[in-house]
């Protein structure tokens, strides 16, 4: 495997976990890397490198690793602010689950779609 070995659990908190560390193990709280706006920054480069491995036709290992550099980004950024993460994902998946689905320009969408008034 890499230097982090996955635990046989493979649990979400030992995901969460194995982020604190790597914030600890860099000092990311005294360094700035737990500054809201340099994170905005890396996750938005992240995704752009997402989206560049789907419209390039990359490989899907390159594809995981880029996602998965994302999920460690947005896992750090609950770390740095101080909240659960997995209380707000399953707090958002109730929202969601009580939606209807739309078709907008043919694709499906779980929004929370507002009356327009003419605006």
């Amino acid at each position: 495997m890499n230097d982090v070995e996955s635990p046989d659990s493979n649990s979400f908190a030992d995901m969460v976990q194995a982020v604190r560390a790597f914030h600890s193990k860099h000092r990311f709280r005294e360094r700035g890397g737990e500054e809201m706006t340099y994170r905005i920054a890396l996750m938005s480069e992240e995704l752009g490198e997402i989206s560049s491995c789907v419209t390039k036709g990359r490989p899907l290992e390159k594809l995981s690793e880029e996602v998965a550099d994302l999920l460690i980004l947005v896992m750090g950024t609950a770390i740095a602010r101080d909240f659960d993460l997995e209380q707000a994902f399953w707090a958002k998946m109730g929202k969601l689950e009580r939606r209807e689905g739309r078709i907008i320009n043919g694709r499906i969408r779980v929004s929370e779609f507002r009356a327009s008034d003419g605006d």
